[in-house]
């Protein structure tokens, strides 16, 4: 996996930004989204576009969110996707990787300072 400044990107402790979701009755997390901000705002009364946006996680998405929890780093988090998802995880640290990166784009997380 590439380096960020000299550190193995997976060896980052990663930290939920939203702290609101909710988890239905199949284990699927629903992220809840506050859109703030003046175009939100503007959006918001002119397109009657919501207050909240709701992002559904995937299974295997909903099962690594609350592993985000400050203490695990990536590679942590990924042996517990590999035991409870077994082969079906792979190729598991470029997926996890991927995943992360998405999840820091939409600022859901962020890295914790060392």
């Amino acid at each position: 996996m590439k380096k960020n400044n000299g550190k193995n990107y997976l060896e980052q402790v990663p930290l939920r930004q939203i702290q609101r979701y909710s988890t239905d009755e199949n284990g699927i997390i629903t992220l809840e989204i506050d859109n703030k901000g003046v175009f939100n705002k503007i959006a918001q009364k002119l397109l009657k576009k919501p207050k909240v946006s709701y992002i559904h996680l995937d299974e295997m998405g909903s099962f690594v969110w609350p592993l985000i929890d400050g203490k695990r780093d990536i590679i942590e988090i990924g042996e517990f996707v590999k035991e409870h998802f077994g082969e079906k995880s792979e190729p598991l640290y470029e997926r996890l990787a991927k995943y992360f990166k998405v999840l820091e784009s939409y600022s859901f997380i962020k890295y914790k300072k060392k």
